[in-house]
């Protein structure tokens, strides 16, 4: 039976599409969150967070959105990030200053939720999560100053090998001055086949194997403040993948939001055709053997590997987890039929 602290809102509208934008299928989700976290797991099992401790879950493909019990003290917090293995199972990571950076696990289906970590430093701020597999994953965070009161800055990265149960430091990752990482979409980490890529403020994009030794490339995405830089990455496969972002502050700029990389983020080159604006997540369409991205004027494909991008609409998005996307005011879309493929789309390679 339900916990008492279950509170569930199913919402009768949420049978019924709100529109589209483009080709996205508008749906009600009965919030008014500004949400940037989206996790699709499959099976029809979806969840989402956002703004004011709010997190959502469908079981049945976004035709019925449920409101989930809100974490203990966390009402005022901000749900960046959403992982979730099944519609029982997930960890809800929270971006703030020090300690508003939290980390907590439901197991019953988001009827109960526990407190598994909180970040002990005032000046931290984390910024998303990625898990390699069930067991394996990687908490990451904004710079800060190493224990033992010298000047050495380091990001923060915590790993786990036991499903997010416990938590221990990973291998030191220095930053430039004024480097950071952004929360825009739990996004700006991504992973395959072993290779983990963090993209980055001042628009690189770090690489290892391992989790041991970094290796560094520079994007040409736009960069020099603290509004700019790499904001999202994703691979289809240990060599081909995407870094998207550019300046924030100015969300119709074309030029310097979108790059692409044949050799696994060692070398990267500038879209031909880039997407028509700042763009905050991007995430490969097995089904359409196509590249999606989203930002805050609309959102974008490309059929040949990120080197020419076709506008799609220009809705507000925030984060991607396809076949869904998220944005202010608890939208929530779902991709549906997409505009046909150009007759000469390039084929991506394997």
């Amino acid at each position: 039976m339900a916990s008492t602290a279950w509170v569930l809102a199913v919402l009768a509208a949420g049978a019924q599409t709100a529109g589209h934008s483009g080709p996205w299928e508008l749906e009600d989700s009965g919030s008014i969150a500004g949400l940037r976290g989206i996790h699709a797991v499959g099976g029809g099992v979806v969840w989402a967070s956002g703004t004011g401790g709010t997190i959502l879950r469908s079981e049945d493909t976004g035709y019925l959105w449920q409101q989930c019990a809100t974490p203990p003290g966390a009402s005022k917090l901000d749900f960046r990030g959403i992982w979730a293995w099944d519609a029982q199972s997930a960890l809800a990571l929270s971006s703030g200053p020090g300690d508003q950076s939290r980390l907590y696990e439901t197991t019953d289906g988001c009827s109960s939720w526990k407190l598994l970590l909180t970040n002990p430093d005032a000046a931290g701020f984390w910024d998303g999560i990625l898990f390699l597999d069930r067991q394996q994953g990687v908490l990451y965070g904004d710079p800060t100053q190493a224990a033992g009161g010298n000047d050495h800055t380091r990001f923060g990265l915590l790993v786990t090998h036991d499903g997010g149960k416990t938590w221990s430091p990973a291998t030191d990752l220095d930053p430039l001055p004024g480097e950071s990482v952004f929360a825009a979409s739990n996004s700006a980490m991504a992973a395959s086949e072993g290779w983990v890529w963090l993209g980055t403020s001042k628009a690189r994009v770090l690489r290892t194997k391992g989790l041991a030794t970094w290796q560094s490339a520079q994007t040409p995405l736009a960069s020099g403040n603290d509004s700019s830089g790499v904001f999202s990455v994703a691979f289809r496969d240990q060599t081909h993948g995407i870094a998207v972002g550019g300046d924030f502050r100015k969300s119709n700029e074309a030029t310097g939001n979108a790059a692409f990389t044949s050799d696994g983020g060692e070398h990267w080159r500038a879209a031909g055709k880039p997407p028509h604006g700042y763009r905050s997540a991007v995430a490969w369409d097995e089904t359409e053997q196509a590249w999606i991205t989203v930002g805050s004027n609309g959102s974008d494909i490309s059929y040949d590997d990120g080197n020419t991008w076709q506008w799609l609409d220009s809705g507000n998005w925030n984060a991607l987890s396809l076949p869904w996307a998220v944005g202010p005011k608890g939208q929530i879309g779902k991709l549906g039929t997409l505009p046909a493929k150009p007759a000469a789309a390039f084929r991506v390679s394997r």
